[in-house]
């Protein structure tokens, strides 16, 4: 969790291709049903994760606050001080630009349905005649290792090829997302989407669970919630397939999921 929120932190500058970051602040909320017992193992993993994968971005964590909170809260605050130039201003996308997307879709029906596993409710009972616990485990590690891997080396990548426009994919899905950043163009353009990169199998299960009665996570339409998702970004064709093979060598994964064309900011 510590890693995750580090992450989704660090992602909002790296959306602007700013990938040296000069100071972060670790901001976590300990829940008061905690027993002391508990809080001595919770808060110091939490902290951990957090501070180790703020090292792996190579950003030093130098204050913070803690409180006590109805639930568990942890985020956090990162700043960089940033010449013209060192940073993207998320406003160039041109008709005849391609989208790409560099992380899968599906956090949340993985994370969601492990945890009906792990508490054996009434959503895992219909669920689990669906599926397999194999599955399950697979989707939630893989979905775990989207959340805390960081969009660092695709923010390089973006500067590098020319990124005309990006944002990261969290709570509002990848169409909200996609259209909050075609609103902010400067030019009068439409983000058209036409591939959903989703973890492995969940396409198909969402679909059946959502057929028997269960839970709609809407992956299909592209309007469930993602946490820690991957850049979403707007660039040239040509830089485009270059990227994506650069970040695949570099063992990450991107995709080209759409097309920038005129229209009215949507």
């Amino acid at each position: 969790m510590g890693k995750i929120a580090c992450a989704n932190v660090l992602s909002d500058l790296y959306a602007m291709g700013v990938t040296d970051v000069d100071n972060m602040l670790l901001l976590l909320g300990v829940a008061k049903e905690l027993s002391a017992v508990q809080r001595k193992v919770v808060v110091p993993l939490l902290m951990a994760g957090f501070r180790d994968l703020a090292a792996e971005a190579g950003v030093t964590i130098n204050g913070g606050q803690t409180v006590v909170n109805p639930w568990m809260t942890v985020g956090g605050v990162a700043t960089s001080i940033c010449k013209e130039g060192e940073f993207i201003i998320p406003d160039k996308a041109s008709p005849g630009d391609v989208i790409v997307l560099t992380k899968p879709l599906g956090i949340q029906a993985a994370v969601n349905l492990n945890q009906w596993m792990q508490l054996d409710n009434a959503s895992w009972q219909l669920a689990k005649t669906l599926t397999t616990p194999e599955f399950v485990a697979k989707g939630y590690q893989d979905a775990t290792t989207s959340m805390i891997t960081l969009n660092l080396t695709a923010a390089r990548l973006m500067k590098k090829h020319n990124g005309h426009a990006a944002t990261d994919v969290t709570g509002f899905g990848i169409l909200g997302h996609a259209r909050n950043l075609a609103e902010f163009q400067n030019e009068d353009v439409e983000f058209v989407i036409h591939t959903l990169p989703i973890l492995a199998g969940f396409a198909e299960f969402t679909r059946k669970l959502a057929d028997a009665g269960g839970r709609n996570f809407k992956i299909t339409s592209g309007t469930a919630a993602e946490t820690s998702g991957g850049l979403l970004i707007a660039m040239g064709a040509e830089n485009a397939t270059r990227f994506v093979e650069e970040m695949r060598g570099e063992g990450g994964v991107a995709w080209v999921i759409g097309d920038v064309v005129e229209g009215k900011k949507s």
